[in-house]
Formats: C-alpha cells, sequence, structure tokens
C-alpha cells in the first residue's frame, strides 16, 4: 500500500507540471518519517515481535491495521494543511505555484479516500486485542509527530513573522516573557489547593490543640467558613463587574478610562484578601507541606513543555516573569521548580510564617490590575531604551488586561467572559493570533515593514499553549 501510495503521489507531482530530481536529498526527519512507515508496512513495530514471513491470515490483518493506522493520520493532516492554505487564498487567482497541490488536497475525492482508509482501519480493529489496539495508538500519534516534524524541517527561504525565536536578533534580541498562573499556567485556582490543605491539617490537628501552637478553627469550622468565603467573593466580583460595565460603552479604545475602571475591582480584591486573613484561614500552614502541594498542581496541557523549551532556548536572552494575585509565593515557585524552571522569577503575594507555619497573615504586593501593571513596568525599566527589547504577556483575567495592553504582544488564553466583555466595553479588538500572522505575512511578504507595538487596544487570542508555542518558538 505505501509504494502504491508514493507511486500514486510520484505521478501527481509530474502532472502538477514538476519533475522529480535524479537524487534526492533528504533531511533527518524526511529520513524518519519514510523509514517508519516502510517498517510498519513491513511488519516490523516498535514493542512488537517481529515478523518473518506474513503467511497467517491474522498477520496480514494486524499488519494491514498497523499500517493503515501510520497512513490515515497523514492524510488527514495534509487535508487540514492544504484547507488552511486554502481559505487564505483568492479562489480567483489561479497562478500560485501550490494551487494544484492544494486543491488535490482539498478535493472531495481525497476527503472520500481518508474516510475509505479510516473506516478500513475500524473494521479491522475490531479483530486486534487490547494490547494490538494500544499499539495502533502509539502508531497513530507517532505517525503524527513524525509528519509535523517533516513539515517544520523544510527550509524557508522568504523572510518570516513567526516563530518569534527566529525573528529575532539572536545575538541583539531580548525577549522579556510575563505570565499570570492561576487559571493561565493552571487548570484551577491556587486557592483551592491552600483551602483543601488547610482542611487536612486541621483534621490532623482536631485532636490536639495543645498550648504553644497556634490556635486555629475546627477542619468542620474551616470548611465552613471556606465556602462562605468563596460564595461571597463570586456574588461580589460579579457585582463589581456589572458596576464597571453600567458606564456607557466606547466606540475606540480607551485606555485611560478602563484604567480607571479597574480601580474598582483593585478595591474590591483589597477588600477580600482582607476577608481571607480576618477569617484565620491561612493559618497553621506548613511550608513543606505547602511545597509538597505544589506538585499536584495540573498545568494546564502544553504549559511545562514551552517554558521549559523557552529556558533551553540560545535563539535569544529570555526573562520569565510570573505575575500573580496568588496568596503564596512559595507555593509558585516550588510548582515550577519541578519542572527544571529556577530561572522564574515570581512576583506574587506572600504568606508570613513562624517557623515554618504560617500565621494566617499576607504580604500584599499584588492584589489588583494596578499593582501589576506597577510590577510590570518596574521590571522593564532596565529595557527602556532598548528597541531590540520585545515583551509578551500571557494571561486570561480581568486583572491581566492593563498588562496585555502594555506589553508589545498581548496573549489571551481561556475563556473568561468577564475579561471580554470589559474589553469589548472600552474599545479593546480580540483578534486570533493565527489570522493576525497571516496579515501580517502578507504584508512583509509585500514589502511593508512591520513591528509590534504597544498600546494599541488589540489582544491576541489563542485556544491552546501549542499556540503559543508554535509562536514563539516554532512547532
Amino acid at each position: 500500500m505505501y509504494i502504491y501510495v508514493y507511486k500514486l503521489k510520484e505521478s501527481l507531482v509530474q502532472e502538477w507540471g514538476f519533475e522529480l530530481p535524479e537524487e534526492i536529498i533528504t533531511d533527518d526527519a524526511t529520513v524518519k518519517c519514510t523509514d517508519f512507515l516502510l517498517s510498519t508496512a513491513s511488519g516490523k513495530v516498535e514493542g512488537e515481535k517481529v515478523l518473518g514471513k506474513i503467511e497467517t491470515p491474522f498477520e496480514k490483518i494486524k499488519v494491514a491495521a498497523y499500517t493503515l493506522s501510520a497512513i490515515s493520520p497523514c492524510m488527514r493532516l495534509f487535508e487540514v494543511i492544504a484547507k488552511e492554505i486554502q481559505a487564505l487564498l483568492n479562489p480567483d487567482d489561479g497562478s500560485h505555484l501550490y494551487k494544484k497541490w492544494i486543491d488535490y488536497y482539498c478535493s472531495q475525492s481525497f476527503q472520500e479516500s481518508a474516510l475509505q482508509t479510516e473506516e478500513l482501519l475500524d473494521k479491522l480493529s475490531v479483530l486486534l486485542t487490547g494490547e494490538e489496539l494500544e499499539v495502533i495508538k502509539k502508531l497513530y500519534y507517532k505517525a503524527i509527530k513524525l509528519h509535523v516534524n517533516f513539515f517544520a524541517a523544510q527550509p524557508v527561504k522568504q523572510q518570516t513573522t513567526v516563530p518569534l525565536s527566529w525573528v529575532k536578533d539572536p545575538v541583539e534580541g531580548h525577549l522579556t516573557l510575563f505570565c499570570d498562573f492561576d487559571w493561565t499556567c493552571t487548570a484551577f485556582d491556587s486557592s483551592s489547593i491552600l483551602a483543601e490543605l488547610a482542611i487536612v491539617t486541621a483534621q490532623k490537628s482536631d485532636p490536639d490543640q495543645s498550648e504553644g501552637k497556634l490556635t486555629r478553627m475546627s477542619s468542620a469550622d474551616l470548611r465552613n467558613t471556606w465556602d462562605v468565603l468563596s460564595t461571597k467573593y463570586t456574588e461580589e466580583y460579579e457585582q463589581c463587574i456589572e458596576s464597571i460595565m453600567s458606564s456607557e460603552a466606547v466606540a475606540e479604545f480607551e485606555y485611560e478610562g478602563l484604567r480607571e475602571a479597574l480601580k474598582q475591582l483593585a478595591y474590591f480584591e483589597k477588600k477580600e484578601n482582607s476577608r481571607v486573613v480576618q477569617s484565620g484561614v491561612l493559618k497553621g500552614l506548613n511550608l513543606e507541606d505547602i511545597k509538597r502541594a505544589s506538585q499536584h498542581l495540573i498545568f494546564q496541557d502544553g504549559c511545562r513543555r514551552f517554558f521549559q523549551n523557552t529556558i533551553k532556548s540560545t535563539n535569544f536572552k529570555t526573562d520569565v516573569h510570573v505575575l500573580s494575585y496568588c496568596w503564596c509565593g512559595d507555593l509558585i515557585r516550588s510548582a515550577f521548580a519541578s519542572g527544571d524552571l529556577n530561572a522564574f522569577r515570581v512576583h506574587s503575594n506572600e504568606l508570613v510564617y513562624e517557623e515554618s507555619i504560617s500565621t494566617g497573615e499576607i504580604v500584599n504586593k499584588l492584589e489588583s490590575p494596578l499593582e501589576k501593571l506597577q510590577a510590570f513596568n518596574d521590571i522593564l525599566k532596565d529595557h527602556s531604551n532598548d528597541e531590540q527589547n520585545l515583551t509578551v504577556y500571557i494571561g486570561g483575567s480581568p486583572g491581566d488586561l492593563l498588562c496585555l495592553l502594555e506589553a508589545d504582544i498581548g496573549i489571551v488564553i481561556g475563556s473568561s467572559s468577564s475579561l471580554r466583555r470589559l474589553g469589548d466595553h472600552f474599545g479593546v479588538s480580540f483578534v486570533p493570533l493565527f489570522s493576525s500572522l497571516v496579515e501580517r505575512q502578507k504584508e512583509l511578504v509585500d514589502g511593508s515593514s512591520y513591528k509590534w507595538k504597544r498600546l494599541t487596544g488589540t489582544l491576541y487570542t489563542v485556544s491552546s499553549w501549542a499556540e503559543i508555542h508554535a509562536f514563539i518558538l516554532g512547532p
């Protein structure tokens, strides 16, 4: 089957008016891709017993299923890429160099072939064991990865707007990367970790409230108090947002109006933090327990990988700063330390300790959008006159709005309706990052110069950390 597909592609290339070179020079990614397909088709699969001569009907079915599992994802990948390109082209312009290639992979006949391949794979899979189905799954994912690497390895001869790590001068270029923590890096709010830790700690200490120890409430009272605090926060937060939204919406981007309005949110956040301290719910937490709890934080898919690769990148100098409302900077530092990300600089609130036990007090450093912005500006003072410095801010909550707008590139991740509503109300535009990059690339090809600018009122939206990785570092 693989030989058939190869011959088909060879004939199509000739039909499209191209000639295959007599000597084909391949890169490592191409070799790995073709070797994988050929070895799979011959029955040589990693983790499987190497078959000799494929004779029995069952062996033939299994090898056919394995081969289809390596081919079918590649067909879909080619189709997706072709459709993405086709959507960007002028349908009335037939001069594009690869128009026939694009049309072929977007054609109804190719889609039908891809569907038939998948349906045949489904039918053959019915006859396989659970272990063999796991092999199918691994082959499918490996095929996708190898083909993505194949496309990424192809040389790009024209100047491009992405990835940033290739565009910036590797000697002079400097990237200052800012990021929020809760809901941006993590799958849930860190306060829930601290709440659960406080309750568990209280349960262990309930029978023992001896003298000399910090007086604390029982685990039952603690849970009830957390529930009340959480409910009040949610209700009053929505009321605060509604109060800000009660003013008349603007027709054009109005930064100063937004900044002034967010003072209400600043007052709200400070009041809520005072309420938490007064409640005593953060009293009695052991620092070592906090560090251990940080290992159970669930990060957004691809977040850790992005930061690990950013730190390792030698293409430009990079500083990474986390700006967070989190009550406990130790929680953030420990969470990132487990991923070899000690180079991070964490800017957040801090718990107060007495002999490694929290007193319930908080050292308030970042409680509001304005304080985040102040920290952001303070960090950038050393690069104020550096034209080669580029700032990127990644966030997803209303507290990030000012920093997102002040950065050269503000990237919104997540689905915060409050952020979108506030932004829309003050004339902020939310543009998908991908479509924006396409337009910038067209401008670049046409000879126009471009530069990322702060305070334009435009923020760029992404659906995942994979998009951010591709934009800044490449695939």
